[in-house]
């Protein structure tokens, strides 16, 4: 049976907005001792909630019941170089799939630019990267094993169960506990970066090129002014342009997490200078190219702290979008100190996927820990769903199911996989029931 440990039951975020108290936490070491703790929990009447790292900004993972943590799990980690598969535990962070990956010359085909998540919490929540050409992590899924409601346990692939492939890629840990995820990778890689301040109109005029020309674009708008940095990815040969560390502590470390925190405290303390504060921050950074291998371009370290909601939206509105989302900016009662983030993805087939069924554009807003953020993310939010928009199932909104229900075309074909996996609803939260119902 799964060990308890009711001493450290309070859990937090990474942001430290979300806060809660199971009533135990459990330790399973094999699929079997989560298979009989599931079983346990509905004897008892009790719910489970399996979490991640705690990236996630929604209280996803906060239970009024038990909370179970997949860090000891001991699945066998199977690696089959000629297909190019690999099969993890589920509570592998993608910071130790990428070492395992690269020790057997593999990566995987995108990435965020965190790599702090569980593969579970990353695939169960619609993490992605950017680039036209993919679809978030959860496309790289080729098969699961997942610990049912009922306490069964179910191997999926495109060959069995796959209506439960089809929703569980993407399942916000509503039909079950995953236990080992089967990903499908490439050979290992090297990317180009080039990363460049531009005017902000510029960009939007030449978008549909730069998206399509790039196998990985984003650019971040720095509000009160109208620039942009854009950083761009692309496949090459051979790591022949690598940034000296001394450059990469300069832009990584020092300006992008030492400066800019004493940057938002400042602009936390005194609001009025938040302007000024990204019209600094728009100069500060400059052009720069480097290669690399691919993860270790496409992931970035993050040390100050934020919250985030972020919404994919059809990928012909995003102009439109911006242009209101910079009124808004300008109209509102608080001030904002962090860019905004624009990515894209491909289409997907995946239930609950934000992609799914047409290529999306992302709209990332944050706050700075501490500096109010309803008001600003409220309006976002009704801009974007106004556009038909989906939000980051692992980032702040306000939608519930009656809202989200006619934005999913499969959404009924997933609840009725969750009624046959999990009649009994341990799986349920308080969180759940708003956004699923």
């Amino acid at each position: 049976m799964a060990a308890t440990a009711p001493s450290v039951s309070t859990w937090s975020n990474w942001a430290g907005n979300q806060r809660g108290t199971a009533t135990a936490v459990l330790h399973p070491t094999s699929v079997a001792e989560v298979a009989a703790a599931v079983r346990a929990a509905v004897a008892d009447g009790e719910r489970i909630r399996p979490i991640g790292s705690g990236h996630s900004f929604t209280p996803v993972a906060l239970t009024d019941g038990r909370r179970m943590e997949l860090t000891g799990l001991a699945n066998e980690v199977r690696v089959d170089i000629d297909r190019r598969l690999v099969t993890v535990p589920a509570g592998t962070t993608l910071r130790a799939l990428n070492r395992l990956l690269a020790g057997h010359g593999l990566a995987l085909p995108n990435l965020g630019d965190i790599d702090a998540q569980t593969v579970a919490g990353a695939i169960s929540t619609g993490t992605h990267g950017t680039g036209a050409g993919y679809g978030c992590l959860s496309t790289f899924v080729e098969a699961l094993t997942l610990v049912t409601g009922t306490g069964d346990i179910l191997h999926c692939s495109a060959d069995e169960h796959p209506d439960v492939l089809a929703a569980a890629r993407v399942s916000l840990g509503a039909l079950g506990v995953l236990v080992d995820v089967t990903l499908r990778c490439v050979d290992a890689f090297v990317l180009h970066a080039h990363e460049r301040p531009a005017p902000l109109a510029g960009v939007l005029a030449e978008l549909p090129e730069l998206v399509d020309r790039h196998d990985h674009v984003e650019f971040y708008w720095f509000p009160y002014t109208d620039r942009v940095q854009v950083k761009s990815n692309d496949r090459v040969p051979v790591d022949d342009q690598p940034l000296p560390r001394w450059h990469r502590w300069l832009d990584d470390e020092f300006l992008s997490n030492t400066v800019f925190a004493g940057a938002c405290r400042l602009g936390r303390a005194v609001p009025a200078l938040a302007p000024t504060i990204s019209s600094v921050a728009a100069r500060v950074l400059t052009e720069r190219r480097y290669t690399g291998p691919s993860d270790a371009v496409f992931c970035t370290p993050r040390r100050v702290r934020f919250v985030e909601m972020e919404y994919a939206l059809p990928r012909d509105a995003l102009a439109s979008a911006l242009a209101d989302l910079r009124r808004i900016v300008d109209a509102l009662p608080v001030k904002v100190l962090f860019p905004v983030e624009v990515r894209f993805s491909a289409s997907d087939d995946i239930w609950l996927s934000h992609g799914y069924g047409r290529d999306s554009a992302y709209l990332a807003v944050h706050q700075y820990v501490g500096v109010p953020y309803e008001p600003y993310f409220r309006a976002v939010e009704e801009l974007a769903e106004g556009l038909g928009g989906r939000p980051h199932w692992g980032k702040l909104h306000w939608r519930d199911a009656a809202s989200l229900a006619p934005a999913y075309p499969r959404w009924d074909s997933f609840h009725a996989v969750r009624d046959r996996l999990d009649p009994h609803r341990v799986f349920a939260s308080p969180y759940l029931s708003r956004v699923l119902g």
